[in-house]
């Protein structure tokens, strides 16, 4: 009988990496997936070496259709799974009229189109496992448009959406569906230092992707399926009308933009 193993998608940075090491301290066989050049050789030895679990690697960009197709392929024909992290994902801050088409295409195609297809053509082997999750990675950026960012949002309101209708397709099968919805992260330096220019509230709200990543394991296996991780920025997010919240986080992304240039 085949070893199972958990696939996680932007699995050589922030979030991703946090996904990884988390599921090998529970003794989980790891698929791990990023961009070529980005470590994950020697990631996956650490965390063989670390923990005792097997863990192969594969690199690719998960931007293009045929490369999505090609890991899917490789993963059905050599493994079996029983865990499938969508954490591959690409932001941006940029004026939209600014935008190359080359910009605006990479994000629909990394966190809409590559999250479907990875879910489309995993699912048959998710499905022959006893008890399967699916989590897939969305944002409290799904919840409010958002000025300067505007594909971003759209598309992780996409994967919210798609996510809670997979869930109610699936609820009565092994396979259990869940999205998680964090805010800002400390997901490297610079990323930590441009949030933290924001302010004292910003400051406060910036999430620990270990932590974030061990907290939403421990609500998955307890079948959550939405989780919440920053309850107070969730709570501000539902209790500000659209035409307050809209504006507000349009100005904090501009003053974003105006620093960084």
């Amino acid at each position: 009988m085949k070893e199972s193993y958990a696939v996680v998608t932007g699995a050589s940075q922030g979030l991703g990496k946090s996904f990884a090491e988390e599921l090998a301290k529970r003794n989980h066989h790891l698929i791990l997936v990023s961009l070529p050049g980005q470590g994950l050789p020697e990631l996956s030895l650490e965390l063989e070496n670390r923990y005792g679990v097997q863990v192969h690697h594969y690199e690719t960009d998960l931007s293009i259709k045929e490369n999505v197709l090609a890991l899917t392929a490789w993963i059905n024909r050599e493994f079996s799974i029983n865990i499938l992290i969508n954490n591959a994902g690409i932001g941006g801050t940029k004026r939209f009229e600014d935008a190359s088409c080359s910009y605006i295409e990479k994000i629909i195609q990394l966190n809409v189109l590559a999250t479907s297809l990875l879910t489309h053509q995993l699912l048959p082997n998710l499905q022959k496992s006893h008890k399967a999750y699916i989590l897939n990675v969305s944002s409290l950026a799904a919840f409010s448009p958002i000025g300067y960012k505007t594909v971003y949002p759209a598309s992780k309101a996409f994967v919210h959406s798609f996510s809670r209708g997979l869930y109610q397709e699936l609820k009565d099968t092994n396979v259990f569906v869940s999205v998680v919805n964090p805010g800002p992260m400390k997901t490297n330096e610079e990323v930590t230092r441009r949030i933290e220019k924001q302010g004292f509230l910003a400051k406060m709200t910036l999430l620990d992707p270990n932590r974030v990543a061990r907290y939403c394991i421990r609500r998955l296996e307890k079948r959550d399926t939405v989780i919440m991780v920053s309850h107070f920025s969730w709570l501000m997010l539902k209790i500000l009308p659209i035409w307050l919240k809209l504006p507000m986080l349009t100005k904090k992304i501009k003053t974003e933009l105006q620093v960084a240039t």
